[in-house]
């Protein structure tokens, strides 16, 4: 029965498979009971790293995301559910698309507050820096092989003498 308790899973990583997530299972079953949530699930993938977007358990996650089962996904702390600024946004802007709330228990981020609401820009905000850099390293990079003479693009075929 809900009893109009806040519904959450829990996600749970370690990089290494000898490691342990009891410490953070414990963690967030304890912050679940002080703030009367209703805990529908855990998800734990051991000995993966953060930046492998192929992990069983968080694709079992993302799968019941997606198919409306979750409201709310807590996590111990932020890079347990990933390291890349990139797929942290892209998870994020899926999350806000379906409604889900994301909290991240050791950072205090929870997307349903004003500061996680401001968390949340701000990462856009570095997403989009980070973008920019990405830009300005490979127009230097093609300007640099220009001046060194390198021809760039893929070699003229057979093909590109044909009228398309």
């Amino acid at each position: 029965m809900n009893n109009g308790a806040k519904q959450v899973v829990f996600y749970a990583r370690t990089s290494m498979s000898d490691q342990n997530t009891e410490t953070q299972l414990m963690a967030l079953r304890d912050y679940c009971n002080r703030m009367g949530y209703q805990i529908n699930g855990e998800y734990v993938d051991n000995g993966f790293s953060g930046k492998d977007d192929k992990r069983p358990q968080f694709e079992r996650l993302l799968g019941d995301v997606r198919a409306n089962k979750v409201d709310c996904v807590l996590v111990y702390k932020l890079d347990r559910i990933g390291r890349s600024l990139k797929h942290l946004l892209n998870l994020f802007e899926e999350f806000k698309n379906l409604g889900v709330e994301f909290i991240s228990l050791t950072q205090n981020i929870n997307t349903n507050t004003p500061e996680g609401k401001m968390f949340w820009q701000m990462l856009g905000v570095f997403a989009e820096y980070e973008r920019e850099l990405i830009v300005a390293r490979t127009l230097a990079g093609l300007h640099r092989a220009r001046r060194q003479g390198k021809v760039l693009g893929r070699p003229l075929g057979a093909k590109d003498c044909k009228r398309r």
